[in-house]
């Protein structure tokens, strides 16, 4: 596990972390024949949970530094052969955002393979595989192709596996109630990490237990949100950054009495995907915070604006059905996400996920929309 992200021992360091409490839910029966199957030590309890740190100052040293990204996609063979000639089938579920992949493993994917797939979720947003057998082990090891793995500070993950978060709404229900009308957590359109200094890239999460009925996520597309916009208003956002804040707040250890705070950092509004080249809208309503340079009064009316165009368009959206055993990889760069909870915790929801970091967001002035690269501008496009 990487330096600062390891669980502090009881002792001198308690003061500067919270211990997690003991589960005592009963892991679905899918979940746990996978895990055993991989060789997962439940004997300890199950997920393993870190000791939360306390203060901001803490968390916000994690990652605080430049690292080098290199993007799969941008060195995968464009026309993607390797890849889909090797499919049974290749499904586009929408005009402009998911492919489904039929007849591939993951986990016996080759080099030239893995770096398809990133180009085909760099230009899809989000692909999906059913029927897969793959062990939280590969599915590290997968996300490991993609960028460096997020180990989260104190999020739940599975025993011996840094990296690989528990999605399990029955165990975050048990900090965070949920209910009909206050569904919380994951239901809401929201992107992963973006307060990361290089936030997230590709996300794989696997979901082996599903409800029989709903349980659905919902993905939509960032090129098309911001290839809704006019012309002129693509102009009033270009180049301009805005503050992102993290899912989870700490305390300030310089000022603890003004309680819990969040983890900001300043990325562009619109940035460009180093694969494809395409410009895309960036925000999400759950944690983007306000525009810079903008009183609060106009950053709040762009910014409900843009929430509204990428939550409400659903011709740039997919809803996906959820089959056990499936894998969803998506690009945070690209897309914002929404896990619904309509099944009201009647039937047990279980995964895992892995997310790779990639590089810090950037805007290039001279870059092209989806549709200006693809040929499929109209008048009012340009």
């Amino acid at each position: 596990m990487a330096p600062g992200l390891v669980a502090l021992p009881v002792s001198d360091e308690i003061k500067d972390t919270v211990q997690p409490k003991k589960d005592t839910l009963g892991l679905p029966e899918p979940a746990r024949k996978r895990l055993e199957k991989a060789g997962i030590d439940l004997s300890n309890g199950y997920p393993y949970r870190p000791a939360k740190p306390l203060y901001l100052q803490d968390v916000f040293k994690i990652r605080d530094y430049d690292r080098e990204h290199v993007d799969p996609g941008s060195r995968a063979d464009p026309e993607k052969k390797a890849l889909l000639s090797a499919a049974k089938e290749v499904i586009h579920l929408t005009a402009h955002i998911g492919t489904e992949i039929v007849g591939l493993q993951l986990k016996d994917l080759t080099d030239k393979q893995k770096d398809e797939l990133g180009l085909l979720i760099a230009e899809r947003s989000v692909v999906f595989f059913r029927d897969q057998d793959i062990s939280p082990q590969q599915q590290r090891a997968l996300g490991e192709w993609y960028g460096e793995v997020e180990v989260h500070p104190q999020v739940p993950s599975v025993p011996g596996v840094p990296g690989t978060t528990v999605i399990w709404p029955a165990l975050q229900a048990t900090e965070i109630p949920a209910s009909f009308r206050k569904t919380g957590g994951a239901s809401r359109w929201h992107t992963d990490l973006v307060h990361e200094r290089q936030p997230a890239g590709v996300t794989h999460l696997h979901n082996d237990t599903i409800p029989k009925v709903g349980g659905d996520t919902l993905w939509a597309s960032g090129y098309a949100a911001y290839e809704k916009l006019s012309p002129e208003f693509r102009k009033i956002i270009d180049g301009r950054q805005a503050v992102y804040r993290s899912a989870h707040p700490y305390l300030d250890r310089e000022n603890p009495e003004a309680g819990p705070k969040f983890i900001e950092r300043v990325h562009p509004l619109v940035r460009v995907h180093p694969a494809t080249g395409w410009k895309a809208l960036w925000v999400n309503r759950a944690m983007t915070v306000r525009i810079v340079g903008l009183d609060k009064e106009e950053s709040d009316i762009i910014l409900n604006y843009l929430y509204d165009v990428y939550e409400k368009n659903v011709d740039i959206q997919i809803r996906f059905r959820w089959t056990p055993g499936t894998s969803a990889l998506w690009d945070n760069r690209i897309t914002i996400h929404n896990a619904s909870w309509d099944y009201e915790g009647t039937e047990p929801r279980h995964g895992t996920r892995v997310t790779a970091l990639a590089e810090k967001p950037f805007f290039r002035a001279d870059a092209p929309t989806r549709r200006q690269a693809l040929g499929l501008a109209g008048p009012d496009d340009i």
